[in-house]
């Protein structure tokens, strides 16, 4: 089986999704499978090995520059390939991470327009290349890259066009609503010709079932999977303070803000004054006013030696940022679709403390069908309960140690990279042959 993952890159930033499908591809490949995985936008940023093609389709400069201007439609394809060279993407990538979300609603609504859109050279394009390679399976990353559907349909009828669902809606929801509700339109009609639908949970398939107006029945739920050996179990170390970590985008919607909170409120308790807040992740330029904002906050309450913040642009950065937690905590406010950084912390053996909504009670109630619960839940935006039980693990370490324990074995034994894929193959077999 041929299959052509098409991924979307995130100018620059370190993405769960760009991670998740590198991650997939590479291990269909070790299942056997000539899986391809093609970026869009932008090349993918992943700290492993780099499963994408070289060639980056729909490129970032060329979608910009033909939505703006009628002169860059018909533009000879020698120019288009200058502007799609990945060094002048990732530069202008870098750039594009300020622009808010509203501001796309425009170009937006015309890449979902496929050839009726302003991007229509692209698009044939990239159903030109996906003809000559005759791929078995087309899976697309996201919803808003479904404009390209109806051409691949033309041109690949016996092929099984799919789709993944994991954050279209964090995206949507900051359009303008009439802008919203006229893209979610354009959605429904691109993928009324898709042959299935996948989610990386049961809760964010529910709420995308809705959300779009799919039926249910034709979302397959994937949950997902990392590379247990990429990450050692931690060695904790009692002469260290306490430590607080907090790992993903620095944003609002992953509720960093609400990290910040209870690590405040843990230092003015004496029992655990002591405790370090230690955080990592992505911060883009759109989002650094609301991390300055938290700083502010932490230098006004005089707390500013015991937070550190690190960005993590390698893998073993990444493992030294977790290694160093002893309790973690993403309290988000969005209801988050995957959960790989609790995947990546449950694997260097660190316990979580997560808010009970979104992807994170099913990956801890599918722990528990292994051994435990590597962690507590709380309810959503209940802080003083997120405090208590925050303070419990760092003041018990032995108990916290032990539940990290129990996400170390949950990730060696279900939450893995060859799971992810054989399940997500399997799927593929299932689906019924193109009429």
């Amino acid at each position: 089986m041929r299959i052509a993952y098409i991924t979307a890159g995130a100018a620059g930033m370190f993405c769960g999704s760009c991670l998740r499908d590198n991650t997939l591809v590479t291990h269909l490949r070790e299942l056997g499978f000539d899986a391809l995985l093609i970026p869009t936008y932008t090349p993918i940023t992943t700290d492993e090995a780099d499963a994408s093609e070289k060639q980056v389709f729909l490129g970032g400069i060329n979608v910009y520059l033909q939505d703006k201007s009628w002169l860059f439609r018909h533009t000879p394809r020698f120019i288009d390939k200058l502007l799609d060279a990945s060094w002048l993407l990732r530069l202008a990538g870098k750039q594009a991470g300020s622009t808010r979300y509203e501001d796309l609603a425009g170009l937006t609504l015309n890449m979902l327009l496929g050839t009726e859109g302003h991007q229509r050279k692209e698009v044939l394009r990239l159903a030109d290349w996906l003809a000559d390679l005759a791929p078995d399976v087309v899976h697309l990353s996201n919803a808003l890259i479904s404009g390209v559907i109806p051409e691949i349909r033309r041109r690949l009828p016996r092929a099984k066009v799919v789709l993944e669902l994991q954050g279209d809606d964090i995206f949507l929801n900051a359009m303008p609503p009439a802008a919203r509700a006229e893209i979610i339109v354009q959605i429904r009609r691109n993928t009324d010709q898709a042959a299935g639908f996948q989610a990386t949970s049961t809760a964010y398939a529910d709420a995308m079932a809705t959300y779009f107006g799919i039926d249910r029945a034709r979302i397959n739920v994937v949950l997902p999977g990392i590379d247990a050996d990429a990450f050692r179990p931690r060695q904790p170390n009692p002469a260290n303070p306490p430590t607080l970590g907090y790992f993903a985008r620095i944003c609002p919607e992953k509720g960093f803000h609400n990290a910040v909170d209870a690590w405040l409120t843990l230092r003015a308790r004496p029992e655990t004054k002591h405790t370090r807040l230690l955080a990592g992740g992505w911060l883009g330029a759109k989002d650094k006013p609301f991390f300055n904002e938290q700083l502010a906050r932490i230098r006004q309450a005089g707390q500013q030696d015991g937070f550190e913040y690190r960005d993590c642009p390698t893998h073993a950065d990444k493992e030294r940022i977790l290694s160093e937690m002893d309790v973690f905590t993403l309290p988000t406010v969005y209801e988050e679709p995957k959960g790989l950084s609790l995947l990546e912390a449950w694997a260097t053996g660190v316990p979580a403390v997560l808010p009970a909504h979104g992807s994170f009670p099913e990956l801890l109630e599918q722990a528990l069908l292994i051994s435990a619960e590597p962690g507590v839940r709380y309810p959503p935006g209940d802080q003083e309960f997120l405090v208590e039980q925050l303070s419990r693990l760092l003041l018990h370490p032995e108990e916290a140690t032990e539940l990290g324990h129990y996400g170390r074995e949950a990730v060696e034994r279900f939450f893995n990279a060859p799971r992810m894929a054989h399940e997500t193959a399997h799927w593929y077999h299932s689906l019924p042959e193109p009429g």
